[in-house]
């Protein structure tokens, strides 16, 4: 029967194996094998047999071997009891037990265990039906009736798992001798297959009501309740009652089936909008899935982000996290799907709600505990200008402190960069840039969203960004940390500049995770012009410079650039409708719509972290034909720091002199700046020259960044000092970037967003550039007179004057 059974099932299921090197790994062995499946399944074991053949690795069902011959060479280390078979049995394997008196009578024996795992329908990127999805594989105990339908439906789909072999002796350890030494084996199995298991389809949640039900038993939220009884004068029931709904506002209601249902949902979806979704360093979870609690810190640029994350971790066989979302898209039947796909809604303040605090910390720290990643956007809400915005904390230092108080696993935080091609929610982010109120989220809005399913919105990349260890960034603020009882009502007083340093982290490793798109490349060359227009060979040869800077200058290794050369960026931007050509007798004029132009500055800001050192260098080129290295390096370090804060670049400021003096090497290796000897510097090209032009338009980048900076020093310089607060210097230098936005046409809507204003300005507090006097009026010394003195080494006569011009005024 068991020979008959292979042979059927080999005719119609189609088997992937895990590890792709396996066989390598397990043939030849010195000691016999002995392959461990988790329960007693014949299918599984006939699909173990038949591809253990095929792979010409030692066959389950042949004697063990090694003078034990009675003893077959698989075992399952559970079976199922009871009448209908629903009710598992975890004693250790009686065949276990004969193993190890092998063992015991033979101190030079041994076996080796190899884990195998078989998952009916566990390759979602190819599952298409919904039937499929609802019998695939999962916790429960599995009836033979829905074996056989998985079999049917999912077994063209199957993943067989083979782990490393175990050292039966060294599983043993000094147990050999005890009285039952095979339970420590059975147990130390099973948590390997549930670590297994749940890095492939999740861990194994209870239902929300109990979830819910255990975090109102904790003694902080207990504690919250009682203060609630004090201070709003309510009866033990209904204070119970409120942090009771406080939970069920927050709890997440996840479903295996439903995430099936919906992979086929969204995938096409995603063939609908996008001509594909690209996840770049998928490698990263095989690296940090099992053992591990999982924190994925995204970028938030869409609501897509919530669904593309999701997706695309579960179509490479790894669950779907918990996601925290606003409670602005809890909204009907909305809120409930959402639910269902893992989200738990988090209000945007907890406005000083010392229960809805208790209960949200205690539900964070449920799901941590029991094992299921999280995902989470550290920034708050979406981004509007394309840059990274400055981190919120709440989350990560409620992250921390769950761990401190239950460190069971370690907590790994996996960064995510989204990149977009184009948005769907585009025109609405225009509408805010331009001053238009933001649109409040609502099922009618949803509803009239459909249209965008007639549109293109070109590819979209997901890239994982380098893993971060909790445990590292806290050892190197309390080495002594885990030998600390840590509870709720423990004070660290280290531990807010841990959270401030990780929060840091990840901003950066996002950054350094960036997928460069011919969107992208398209927007820095055009972007640049005043006309937003470029001859065609001038862009092409524009775009191909840019590549060519960010392959010979890379940022980070985890960086993606387009591979598609100038003519085929330009090619794709007109296909995307993002530019225009308009014909000419000299050669073809290719210009972007202001419209569109407006939406470009997004996906420039996306990338400028990339190209901030080269085109920082190119702005000294500008008013100066002649520079000395001397001067770059002293440029660089009094500027560096503010840009560096504000775009997340990676750099610290004592690794700057040579990342300076490679930068000069990599312009000069495209011909863009020559050496000058006389001086111990550069020279830029003639100024007819094509590499004079690309040098200039390469400036512009983060040319705009210089002026604002300026903007704020000589508005403190023309006031004097003590003589403005820093909301009235905020207020009168977005006035005047307004201004000079509308005098001169520059179409970047966050060149007057006034966040980017205070954090300079802070900024300049926090180096002691600045300092607040009486009454809140900020003071200054020497310093800021020589801050102002190097930005007019970098902008030219005419832009200075343009620019106090409007001060003036």
């Amino acid at each position: 029967m068991s020979w008959l059974l292979r042979k059927v099932l080999a005719l119609w299921v189609r088997v992937r194996v895990l590890p792709e090197d396996a066989a390598a790994q397990l043939r030849g062995r010195p000691r016999p094998l002995c392959y461990v499946l988790e329960r007693r399944s014949a299918t599984d074991l006939a699909v173990l047999q038949e591809w253990c053949a095929r792979l010409r690795l030692p066959r389950p069902g042949r004697p063990l071997g090694g003078g034990t011959h009675e003893l077959r060479s698989y075992l399952w280390l559970t079976r199922t009891r009871g009448l209908c078979g629903r009710r598992l049995d975890r004693r250790p394997p009686r065949q276990l037990a004969q193993m190890i008196a092998a063992l015991r009578a033979d101190p030079q024996a041994d076996f080796e265990l190899v884990p195998a795992a078989v998952y009916w329908g566990r390759a979602p990127h190819k599952e298409a039906s919904w039937l499929r999805l609802l019998v695939s594989d999962d916790f429960a105990v599995v009836s033979r009736a829905r074996r056989f339908l998985q079999v049917v439906l999912n077994g063209r789909d199957t993943l067989l798992e083979l782990d490393e072999p175990l050292s039966l002796r060294t599983l043993l350890g000094a147990e050999l001798g005890g009285a039952a030494p095979g339970r420590r084996v059975a147990r130390t199995l099973r948590a390997l297959y549930a670590r297994r298991r749940a890095a492939r389809i999740g861990p194994d949640l209870s239902h929300r009501r109990t979830i819910v039900n255990r975090v109102l038993r904790t003694r902080a939220v207990r504690a919250a309740v009682a203060q609630e009884m004090r201070e709003r004068h309510l009866s033990r029931h209904k204070a119970l009652q409120r942090a009771r709904a406080y939970a069920w506002e927050i709890a997440a209601n996840y479903s295996h089936a439903f995430v099936r249902l919906m992979e086929h949902a969204l995938g096409w979806l995603w063939n609908r909008l996008y001509d594909g979704v690209v996840f770049g360093h998928a490698e990263t979870l095989a690296a940090v899935a099992e053992g591990n609690e999982i924190i994925y810190v995204p970028c938030h640029r869409s609501h897509m982000d919530y669904l593309l994350l999701a997706y695309v971790i579960y179509v490479h066989g790894y669950a779907v996290p918990h996601t925290a979302a606003g409670v602005n898209l809890n909204l009907p039947l909305v809120g409930r799907l959402l639910r269902k796909g893992g989200a738990f809604f988090i209000r945007r303040s907890f406005g000083g709600n010392r229960l809805y605090t208790a209960v949200f910390m205690k539900y964070l720290a449920a799901i941590m505990g029991r094992g299921h990643a999280i995902e989470y956007f550290i920034e708050g809400s979406r981004s509007r200008t394309g840059r990274l915005l400055q981190p919120k904390t709440g989350m990560l230092l409620m992250t921390a402190r769950s761990f401190l108080a239950d460190p069971a696993r370690p907590v790994i935080f996996v960064p995510v960069y989204f990149g977009y091609e184009r948005l769907v929610e585009g025109a609405t982010f225009v509408g805010e840039l331009s001053g238009r109120p933001k649109q409040k989220e609502s099922v009618r809005g949803l509803l009239g969203s459909w249209r965008v399913l007639r549109q293109r919105f070109g590819k979209v990349y997901v890239n994982l960004g380098e893993p971060i260890a909790l445990s590292e960034i806290l050892d190197r603020h309390d080495a002594a940390w885990r030998t600390r009882r840590f509870d709720d009502d423990t004070r660290l007083p280290w531990l807010a500049a841990a959270v401030d340093e990780l929060a840091e982290r990840i901003m950066r490793h996002i950054n350094s995770a960036a997928a460069v798109t011919p969107v992208n490349l398209l927007a820095l060359a055009l972007l640049a012009m005043p006309r937003l227009a470029l001859p065609e060979a001038d862009l092409v040869r524009q775009l191909e410079l840019y590549r060519s800077l960010l392959g010979s200058f890379p940022y980070s290794n985890r960086i993606t650039v387009t591979a598609l050369s100038g003519s085929e960026m330009l090619a794709y931007g007109e296909s995307l409708r993002l530019i225009e050509r308009e014909p000419h007798q000299l050669g073809d004029i290719v210009h972007m719509t202001v419209e569109n132009a407006v939406l470009a500055t997004y996906f420039r800001n996306n990338v400028l972290h990339l190209v901030a050192l080269p085109s920082l260098v190119a702005c000294v080129f500008v008013g100066n034909p002649r520079v000395s290295t001397a001067d770059i390096q002293r440029l660089a370090w009094r500027v560096y720091p503010y840009i560096a804060a504000e775009l997340f670049l990676h750099w610290s400021e004592a690794e700057l002199p040579a990342v300076v003096e490679a930068t000069l090497a990599c312009l000069t290796g495209h011909g863009l700046i020559e050496p000058e000897p006389e001086i111990d510097g550069w020279r830029r090209p003639p100024p007819a020259s094509a590499e004079a032009m690309h040098l200039s338009l390469l400036a512009q980048a983060t040319l705009q960044i210089i002026e604002r900076y300026y903007m704020v020093v000589a508005q403190l310089l023309l006031a004097g000092s003590g003589e403005l607060t820093q909301a009235a210097l905020e207020e009168l230098c977005q006035q005047a970037a307004q201004r000079m936005t509308l005098l001169y046409g520059l179409n970047s809507p966050e060149f007057f967003d006034r966040a980017t204003f205070a954090n300079f300005i802070g900024l300049l507090r926090a180096r002691g550039v600045v300092h607040p006097g009486p009454g809140g009026r900020l003071e200054f010394g020497e310093v800021l007179a020589r801050v102002a003195q190097d930005a007019r080494f970098v902008l030219s006569e005419q832009l200075r004057h343009s620019i106090l011009q409007i001060m003036h005024a």
